[in-house]
């Protein structure tokens, strides 16, 4: 395993995982750019339901993240039995949750996203798209635990297919059903939701036909002869609750942040809500090589390779910055040029105004794809608990300095996006100090056969 971590294999690796993991961030950016040419008032709206549905899809991939934390383990360690055992009751745990949570999502949406929104209009619109775009949801966990399945053996290229099919369909979809064509209803956002639930449905049908007629030698048959243990779903729920804790406080912050904005007005809302899809954008590098480090850490500690943690974190950090900065620089600083072919109208006034932000937004980026990959190789390790005491400390830190810009200042919108880049110095910081001023290798433990 050495010898392979190289700058080749890891963007070899972290590319199909970039489109996989990120699967519900091009969702969400797809459903906010038509809606915003659809109608203001469901362009708003959205960007508080879809931080909430972003929240809840986090949730189950956050459970799929321990499931591939311990699936790569036991592929480092070459326990076939192991996988199986693992993939097995990453499924079964996903879809009860998945059950779980369509449940709420349908009997209280508003009850949920009254806590966030204030106005009655907003709040009705944002209702109608989480009761349609919660009907994926089972696609969704399930077609995770697929993906961590398939990441944490290291072989995810069929991701890519997937996603593509995904993103196909929800595109076609959206035109139909938001606006009406093609002799479907015109259904506004609440078609969005709709367009995404059945895009998800389509991608997990190919993506369970590819599982079902694959040869693969490293793991044949994986569906032949189930086997479900306790012991593994307490394994996969002791690394994976505190992951899910950590998307909780962490993505929570952010929803808590837009109801904040809310407050500043509908534009300020609007304004923000551009700056979201860029940040979904944008974060799309991120996410893929931090689940790809999540995958080598863990992989290199089922393999007792502990010394070759810190070097490849370090390569992937590199990819991860370099990658990040080629697609964000151009973008955010000549953004009228380069984005009106998704936001094109003759009045560009939201791009305009959000402008001042677009270039603290590339400091952000800088410190968030740089932090995230050191942050996701401590989780790797095996290291949740640690990973939520530190989300916790930095989101309540954040949230306490956003409110008091918001509500006791008239710094603005700018500052109030400002507070992103001391989140992220805080998560660099105590990442950074705990790989290289902790002795943590000491402190790993095995994850039982």
């Amino acid at each position: 395993m050495k010898n392979r971590i190289s700058y080749s294999y890891i963007f070899k690796l972290a590319l199909p995982i970039i489109l996989g993991s990120a699967v519900q961030n091009v969702i969400a950016v797809s459903d906010s750019v038509f809606l915003y040419h659809y109608k203001e008032i469901d362009f708003q709206a959205i960007s508080i339901a879809s931080v909430l549905y972003l929240i809840i899809s986090a949730i189950g991939f956050g459970f799929s993240r321990g499931g591939q934390i311990i699936i790569a383990r036991y592929k480092g360690a070459q326990n076939i039995l192991g996988i199986k055992k693992a993939f097995y009751s990453l499924l079964v745990f996903e879809l009860f949750l998945a059950t779980i949570l369509f449940i709420a999502l349908q009997l209280f949406p508003s009850d949920i996203l009254s806590l966030f929104i204030d106005d009655p209009t907003l709040l009705d619109k944002a209702s109608q798209y989480i009761v349609t775009r919660s009907y994926g949801i089972f696609f969704s966990y399930l077609g995770v635990a697929m993906i961590a399945y398939y990441t944490g053996i290291a072989k995810p290229i069929f991701i890519i297919v997937d996603t593509l099919i995904l993103l196909a369909v929800n595109l076609i979809l959206n035109y139909a059903l938001i606006f009406g064509n093609w002799g479907f209803e015109s259904m506004g956002i609440a078609g969005a939701g709709l367009a995404s639930s059945v895009a998800e449905g389509v991608a997990f049908v190919v993506f369970l036909l590819y599982m079902l007629f694959e040869k693969n030698p490293e793991v044949p048959n994986i569906f032949s002869n189930p086997i479900l243990e306790t012991s593994y779903f307490k394994e996969i729920y002791k690394i994976s609750v505190n992951i899910v804790l950590q998307v909780i406080v962490g993505m929570g912050s952010w929803l808590i942040f837009f109801g904040l904005i809310e407050n500043l007005g509908r534009y300020e809302l609007g304004v923000s809500n551009v700056i979201r899809i860029l940040y979904l954008m944008l974060s799309v590098p991120t996410w893929g090589f931090a689940s790809a480090m999540n995958t080598i850490s863990s992989n290199l500690c089922g393999a007792e390779n502990l010394d070759e943690i810190i070097p490849v974190t370090h390569r992937v950090a590199f990819l991860n910055v370099a990658l990040t900065m080629f697609i964000a620089v151009p973008l955010l600083v000549f953004p009228e040029q380069l984005l009106y072919p998704l936001f094109g109208k003759q009045d560009m006034s939201l791009i305009q105004d959000s402008q001042p932000i677009f270039y603290m937004l590339i400091l952000i980026m800088f410190l968030f794809s740089l932090g995230s990959i050191y942050f996701d190789s401590v989780i790797g390790m095996g290291k949740s608990r640690w990973g939520f005491y530190v989300k916790l400390v930095t989101s309540v830190t954040y949230l306490c300095l956003l409110y008091y810009i918001v509500e006791y200042t008239s710094y603005g919108l700018k500052m109030a996006w400002g507070t992103e880049v001391f989140y992220w110095i805080l998560i660099m910081f105590f990442s950074i100090y705990y790989m290289f001023g902790f002795n943590w290798k000491q402190t790993l433990q095995p994850i039982s056969a």
